[in-house]
Parts: C-alpha cells; structure tokens; sequence
C-alpha cells in the first residue's frame, strides 16, 4: 500500500512539474528577463524551451533523420553505462568513507585532522579534477596493463561519494549515548566488538540517508566526469553531443536530460529499496 502511494505521489509530483513548465511558457516572457543587465528569467521561445509533449515525442522519434534507432533506445544504452560506472565510484566511495569513518570514530586525533580536509575536498571543482586524474591512470599500470579509460570516470564519482558516506557514518558510529558505552566498557567488551555489534547496528538510520546522497553524488560525479574526460557511450556525453543541436533539435537536447534525471532517481530507488530491507526488521522507536 505504502509502495503504490509513493508512486502516486511520484507521478502528481512529475505532472505538477510539468503543468509548471507549461504555464511558464504561457506567461514567461518569450525572450527571457533581465535584472541589472543579468538574465535572470529563462527564454520560452520554441528553440530553448520545448513544450514538455514535444519532449517526450522525440524519445520514439529516430536520434536522426534516417537512423535506425530512436532516441530513446540510445538514452537508455547511455544511462546503463553511466549507472555501471557510478554504481562503481559509489560502492568505492562507501567503502573509503566507512572505513575514514571508523578510524575518525576509533581515534579523535584523526577526527580533528581529517575531518576539516574531508570538508575542504569538496570544494574542488570536478573540471578542474579530471585532467590530473586522467594524468594519474594513464602514468600507471598494474600488473603491465594500462588501467580502462572508464576508471577514470569510477574514481571522480568515489571522489564524490566518499564524502557523504564518511561524514553519516561518523555521525552514526558516534551516536551510542554513554550510558551504552560504559555499560559495554563494564563487560571488558572490547572496541572492535563494541564496533561490529553495537556501533554499526545504530549507525544505520544515519547512515542510510547519507548513502542516498552519496549515490546521488556518484551519478552527478560519473556524467560530470563524462563530459570533461570526454568518454563515449554514457550519458554524460551524450547529454554534450545533443546539446549541440539545441538550435536545430531543441526537443533532442532535453531528451539527454531527461534520461540523466531519470538515472539519479534509478539510483536513489535502488539506494531506498535496500534501505527498507536493512530497515525492515529495527523496533519502531517510541515518541512517549
């Protein structure tokens, strides 16, 4: 009953979108506005904003004209790709950020050290990133092979994951009240048992949130690192080769788009299902 409401809930919200968009482009002004000599209104006129059908009437239209296959086939194929890497950098992502958030809770030396430069590698933007990383791999080769130019790609979306992953988990492995801590210490329980069998167990309804987030961060990461290292097959690049077109084949521009939205809430979707799994079993906290 919950799942059916929620997708209701998902597709009033998508009309709402939609309706929205529309009535923006009834009342907006054609060539957008300016405040202060800054554009500030987005345009409505037909080449940079298409109504929402033609949007998704250009999905089932070929990607071009004589082509074989529509444009939604490639959407598709693209955001498959780009979910394989990102489900890549998100999974060495949680795995970095679990394992800083165990020595950041084991050792409060390492939480004051670490913890602000966690913060501070946030701030450095992916374009600026992506010519060092590639530089990195294409320097290295384990075992005499030279890494996969989708590595690169995986390794920008852990940059991004790594962050949310580590900083719910802290804030959950550091969540045992101190009562539970020196009830623990009284039974000579050791940290390692403390962590595994205590710690983790009420870590998870924070930690779930933040995985959510980093799941999201490692979609954004992998179709960022797409675009700026310039690899072919997601939908990263397709999203820029189809923008190119946007004068031509406005409508054919935002089918990228779209396809790169519907991906974060694929993500996301798969994230919450194994959130309820994890959850399914956890006693209902009393609000007495």
């Amino acid at each position: 009953m919950k799942a059916a409401r929620r997708v209701m809930m998902f597709l009033v919200a998508f009309a709402l979108v939609a309706a929205g968009w529309e009535l923006y482009k009834v009342l907006g002004p054609e060539e957008g506005g300016k405040l202060l000599g800054w554009q500030v209104l987005p345009r409505t006129a037909g080449s940079a904003m298409p109504h929402s059908w033609d949007i998704v009437r250009r999905l089932f239209q070929p990607e071009r004209p004589g082509a074989s296959r529509d444009a939604w086939r490639l959407v598709l194929a693209g955001a498959w790709f780009t979910f394989r890497l990102a489900m890549v950098g998100f999974l060495v992502g949680a795995v970095v950020g679990v394992a800083l958030a165990v020595a950041m809770a084991r050792y409060g030396i390492v939480r004051r050290g670490l913890l602000p430069y966690l913060a501070v590698s946030q701030t450095i933007p992916l374009i600026a990133l992506a010519p060092i990383v590639v530089s990195w791999s294409d320097k290295l080769h384990p075992f005499g092979h030279d890494l996969p130019k989708w590595t690169t790609v995986s390794l920008m979306s852990a940059f991004l994951a790594f962050f949310p992953a580590a900083v719910g988990t802290l804030r959950g492995l550091t969540s045992l009240p101190e009562v539970a801590d020196e009830l623990l210490r009284s039974y000579a329980a050791t940290w390692r048992k403390t962590l595994i069998r205590v710690r983790f167990p009420a870590a998870v309804p924070s930690m779930a949130p933040a995985f959510r987030l980093a799941a999201s961060a490692s979609v954004i990461g992998a179709i960022v690192a797409e675009i700026s290292t310039g690899l072919a097959g997601g939908i990263g690049r397709l999203v820029l080769e189809w923008a190119g077109q946007v004068t031509s084949d406005p409508p054919k521009a935002y089918t990228a788009a779209f396809g790169a939205a519907a991906l974060g809430l694929v993500v996301i979707g798969v994230i919450s299902v194994l959130e309820m799994v994890l959850m399914r079993n956890r006693p209902k906290e009393s609000t007495a």
